[in-house]
């Protein structure tokens, strides 16, 4: 199966730099002619995989990853120059999965978005069981968490996460151990995502009444526990 690849980046140097660096690779990569139709383009292309700059024509990345999300949970891997921190934390808390900044290596781009493809369509079957826990049950085929008679629906990276330490329930998962399961090289993962990602899936499983089911033990890492 090919990949294709939306990069949004209205910088013809930087697009035709990884366009070729990626279709080295068996990656398509597309781009929008007008920035003002960015949706109709995805919608268009069904890409497997969408890079953002957020710096563009007529709109920012970040409405794009809005509207992106409200219609498809693709992964998400934003460019941008700008060095802010709360750049990043946007950018994470609107669901992306990665976040690299200008000027970036190329082969560390090419190996996030690698392993993002892999962990997110090699696992497909391994994903379509559910999970009990506390009496929520987790769908890993759609990516939903449900409680009751409410439910919450995940990133891929929030799911992982999940995942990851529902294989060691009631057990502590090193922060180091995490980012290997999640991106397969730390080196490669900015400590800062990780954190997002953990509270960010606090924050939606207790918005669905599960309130201090991943707790952190300081100096070592996370917990998933039964209650």
């Amino acid at each position: 199966m090919e990949l294709k690849v939306l990069l949004i980046e209205d910088d013809p140097s930087i697009f035709e730099m990884i366009q070729e660096r990626f279709e080295g690779w068996q990656m398509q990569v597309v781009g929008p002619s007008d920035f003002q139709k960015v949706m109709d383009y995805f919608i268009e292309e069904r890409p497997h995989l969408v890079i953002i700059d957020i710096q563009l024509p007529a709109f920012d990345g970040f409405h794009w990853c809005r509207e992106i999300r409200e219609v498809s949970k693709v992964p998400i891997v934003f460019l941008s120059s700008r060095d802010h921190p709360m750049d990043m934390v946007m950018a994470m808390q609107m669901g992306a999965d990665d976040f690299v900044q200008k000027p970036f290596n190329m082969d560390v781009l090419l190996a996030k978005v690698q392993a993002i493809l892999r962990r997110t369509y090699d696992y497909v079957e391994e994903q379509s069981e559910l999970t009990r826990w506390n009496g929520a049950t987790v769908d890993y085929a759609k990516g939903v968490v449900r409680f009751k008679e409410k439910e919450c629906s995940l990133t891929k990276n929030e799911l992982f996460i999940l995942r990851g330490l529902l294989k060691h329930v009631d057990k502590v998962v090193s922060r180091d151990e995490l980012m290997r399961m999640l991106w397969d090289d730390e080196r490669f993962v900015n400590d800062n995502t990780l954190s997002v990602n953990v509270n960010r899936l606090r924050l939606k499983l207790e918005d669905i009444g599960l309130e201090d089911v991943i707790i952190t033990k300081k100096g070592l890492g996370y917990m998933a526990v039964t209650k």
